[in-house]
């Protein structure tokens, strides 16, 4: 599909706070997956830095943190936000740039952004997520919680569907099989977020 002769997937440049997001679908979990994602969620290590050295960390905050500017004009908090994604990413073995395209498409950077769904927060975090994996009073508004969860089920998502990212994040928008939302994704990912890849794998 094309839009005023520009292809439809370029329409997160043209709409720079546009967001898709879906509802993840509940299903039920084996007990020791369960517990793998209660773990994953519940593990309260002090935040240590995710960059192998500080020279990487300022590049790759530098380079991001103007990428987001114009939609967290704040550079206290942007920076904050941008170490926590990169953070939570890279302890769940996820591509930072990946993350960083997904909260675009999922919230527009929004940290109160709410679906009709009931969707909450940067990543777009189902609210039944708390009860299965996590405990009563974890807020999904809170900047490191909703990424340590919005990770986390992206992460279990990848693990189901053994590594396919297109089937994982159709799994995270609850648009599984259809295309809209993984290229979506995809687009933000290379388009808007592109960098030397950051992840030790």
């Amino acid at each position: 599909m094309r839009l005023n002769g520009a292809p439809a997937i370029l329409l997160l440049a043209l709409i720079p706070f546009a967001a898709s997001a879906g509802a993840q679908k509940y299903e039920p979990l084996s007990a020791s997956v369960q517990a793998s994602l209660q773990k994953a969620v519940s593990d309260k290590r002090p935040p240590t830095s995710s960059f192998r050295t500080p020279i990487e960390a300022a590049d790759w905050l530098e380079a991001m943190s103007a990428k987001l500017a114009r939609r967290l004009p704040n550079q206290e908090y942007r920076l904050e936000l941008l170490r926590a994604v990169h953070y939570e990413a890279t302890r769940a073995g996820l591509d930072p740039q990946l993350v960083l395209g997904l909260m675009q498409v999922e919230s527009g950077f929004r940290k109160y952004a709410v679906s009709s769904a009931g969707a909450r927060g940067y990543m777009q975090v189902m609210p039944f997520w708390v009860k299965l994996i996590g405990r009563p009073d974890d807020n999904l508004f809170h900047l490191r919680t909703n990424l340590r969860y919005g990770c986390t089920i992206l992460r279990h998502y990848l693990d189901i569907e053994k590594g396919d990212l297109y089937r994982a994040l159709g799994r995270y928008n609850g648009s599984l099989g259809r295309p809209e939302y993984p290229n979506l994704v995809r687009a933000a990912w290379h388009n808007q977020w592109s960098y030397p890849a950051t992840v030790r794998r």
